[in-house]
C-alpha cells in the first residue's frame, strides 16, 4: 500500500520549517526542504545566491532533489510522508521571477503527485530574513500568490492552514488529512 504524500507550502517565512520539525518530533515521517542545502553548496562554490545569478541552475537542482525525496518516499514504511515543499514549488518561483523553464518542469509536476497540499499564508508577525532567505514581506505575499495558482492549476486543491502556534497548526493539519 502506497503512503499518502503531504507538502506544506508557503512563501518565505511562513512557518513551514517550523511545522516540519514539531511534526517530526511526534513522530512523523519528514522530509526537509532543499534550497537551503543547494544554496550553501552554491556559496561555498563562491555564488552568493544561486537563484538569482542562474535561476534555471538551482531549480534544476532543486527538480532532481524533489523527485529523489519523491521517489525515496515510496521506500519508506509510514502510511504518510510530510514534504517541506513539493516539486511545483520549482514552477511557481521561476514563474514568479519570470524565468523561462523547460517542459520537463511540468511534466515531473505531472509524473510525481502528491495527495494532499497545506498553503502557509504570509504571515508578517514572523518574516524576517536570512542569508538564505532575502525576499521581502511584499515579494512573500507574490510568491504565495505563485504557489496556490501553480499548484491549482495542477489540479490541487489547496488547504489553508490558519494562524496559530506550531501545535495548533500541526493539529490542524494533521485533522485534515483525514477529511481529504
Amino acid at each position: 500500500m502506497a503512503n499518502k504524500k503531504i507538502v506544506i507550502i508557503g512563501g518565505p517565512s511562513t512557518g513551514k520549517t517550523t511545522i516540519i520539525d514539531y511534526l517530526e518530533s511526534i513522530g512523523e515521517l519528514c522530509l526537509h526542504e532543499i534550497s537551503r542545502q543547494v544554496t550553501l553548496e552554491a556559496q561555498q562554490e563562491g555564488i552568493s545566491q544561486l537563484f538569482l545569478e542562474d535561476p534555471l541552475l538551482f531549480s534544476k537542482k532543486l527538480i532532481e532533489g524533489r523527485i529523489a525525496q519523491h521517489t525515496n518516499a515510496n521506500n519508506m514504511a509510514s502510511s504518510r510522508v510530510f514534504f517541506d515543499r513539493g516539486i511545483p514549488d520549482v514552477i511557481a518561483y521561476m514563474d514568479y521571477a519570470n524565468e523561462p523553464y523547460p517542459s520537463e518542469f511540468t511534466k515531473a509536476c505531472e509524473t510525481y503527485r502528491y495527495d494532499s497540499i497545506f498553503l502557509l499564508p504570509p504571515w508578517e508577525d514572523i518574516h524576517k530574513t536570512d542569508n538564505e532567505r532575502y525576499e521581502s514581506f511584499d515579494q512573500a505575499q507574490r510568491i504565495h500568490h505563485h504557489l496556490y495558482e501553480t499548484y491549482t492549476d495542477l489540479g490541487y486543491h489547496c488547504i489553508e492552514v490558519p494562524f496559530g502556534n506550531v501545535e495548533e497548526r500541526s493539529s490542524f493539519i494533521l485533522e485534515n488529512i483525514l477529511s481529504v
